[in-house]
C-alpha cells in the first residue's frame, strides 16, 4: 500500500477543501449574474475584477512553477481586468472554469511525488514549489473572502 505524503495532502486540502472557510468552487457556484459587475460604495473592486485577478495571478504562479519560458504579466496593470463587469455571462463562466482548471493543475503538480517541494525552482530566484502552492492558497483565500463579502453586501441592497 502506498503511503500518502502528509505535507502534499495538507497542501492539497488547503488549495481545494473548505476546512477553514468556504472553498472556491462553492463560492463561485451560482454567483448571481446581476451582482458580478457591481461595486458597493467604498469597495475598490467588483466581483468580476476579483475573479479575473484570481484567475490571472493563479495562472501566473502555476505557469512560473511549470516553465522557465513563462513570462509574467506586468504588475499591476495586467493582473486586473480592464472592465468592472464581465462582457458576457460566458466570459464569467470561462473565467470560473479556468480558475478551477488551473487550481487542479497546481494540485496535480504538488501531488507529484517525483517533484521536490522544497527544491529551488531553477529559473526562479529562490522560490520553491511549496512556496508557490502556499502563495496560491493564500492569495485565493484573501480574494475569496472579498468575493463572499461583496456578495453579502450587494445582496442586501
Amino acid at each position: 500500500m502506498k503511503k500518502t505524503d502528509p505535507i502534499r495532502e495538507h497542501i492539497t486540502n488547503l488549495l481545494t477543501k473548505a476546512e477553514a472557510h468556504v472553498d472556491l468552487r462553492e463560492a463561485l457556484k451560482n454567483y448571481p449574474r446581476e451582482l458580478r459587475g457591481r461595486k458597493p460604495d467604498g469597495s475598490p473592486h467588483t466581483p468580476w475584477q476579483l475573479l479575473e485577478h484570481i484567475r490571472i495571478a493563479q495562472w501566473d504562479i502555476l505557469e512560473f512553477s511549470r516553465s522557465a519560458k513563462h513570462k509574467s504579466p506586468k504588475w499591476p496593470d495586467e493582473y486586473w481586468p480592464k472592465t468592472e463587469a464581465p462582457p458576457t455571462d460566458k466570459a464569467w463562466d470561462k473565467s470560473v472554469k479556468q480558475v478551477l482548471t488551473d487550481l487542479e493543475a497546481m494540485r496535480k503538480l504538488i501531488s507529484d511525488s517525483k517533484r521536490d517541494l522544497t527544491a529551488k525552482i531553477p529559473h526562479g530566484d529562490g522560490q520553491t514549489l511549496l512556496r508557490e502552492a502556499l502563495l496560491v492558497a493564500d492569495h485565493n483565500a484573501y480574494h475569496l473572502g472579498q468575493l463572499v463579502m461583496l456578495r453579502r453586501i450587494l445582496e442586501r441592497k
